[in-house]
């Protein structure tokens, strides 16, 4: 491997932009546009980063901007604070626990990989949300939230093809 086709992380390109990226997309899709009487539906687009951080390299950074998206979108959803904030370091953290199984498969396989992550983080904020209202949320909402969320692999999968080589280091 040579060190010349690397390109030095910077933070604000593979960390800032995926945010605004993500809180954009989140305010978009929560308009009040209804398509035959339906809603357009709510993917946690704050997933895609949580996966391809994780997947691009180790950092400190990544699990404190998961936590400001995960506070925009507990802000922005009316959850209680925390749940989505712990929800997303639960997807990181078996991402990197699981980083070594993962690197080097087909796509098909990576998208096997972060539907079951996504699906982890789904139970985890499931169960975090039945624990604070002593009440037990639509499991039909949340399996359509898993499953339009776990539809957004392909800007996951992007987000890793364009940084994985960014540092030798960590590979």
């Amino acid at each position: 491997m040579s060190m010349s086709g690397a390109r030095p992380l910077n933070p604000a390109r593979w960390l800032g932009v995926p945010m605004l990226m993500c809180i954009g997309a989140t305010m978009a899709f929560a308009a009040p546009i209804r398509i035959w009487g339906l809603q357009l539906p709510e993917p946690v687009f704050a997933m895609v980063p949580a996966f391809a951080w994780a997947m691009i390299r180790p950092s400190i950074l990544a699990p404190f901007a998961l936590l400001v998206l995960g506070l925009f979108l507990d802000i922005f959803w009316g959850g209680p604070s925390g749940l989505w904030g712990l929800s997303l370091l639960v997807a990181y953290a078996m991402v990197l626990i699981l980083r070594n199984a993962m690197t080097g498969q087909s796509r098909p396989m990576m998208w096997a990989w972060f539907a079951g992550v996504t699906a982890i983080a789904m139970i985890a904020s499931f169960l975090i949300t039945m624990l604070d209202s002593l009440a037990m949320p639509s499991l039909l909402a949340v399996f359509w939230q898993f499953l339009v969320t776990a539809l957004l692999f392909p800007f996951a999968h992007r987000l890793v093809d364009r940084f994985e080589d960014a540092d030798v280091r960590f590979r």
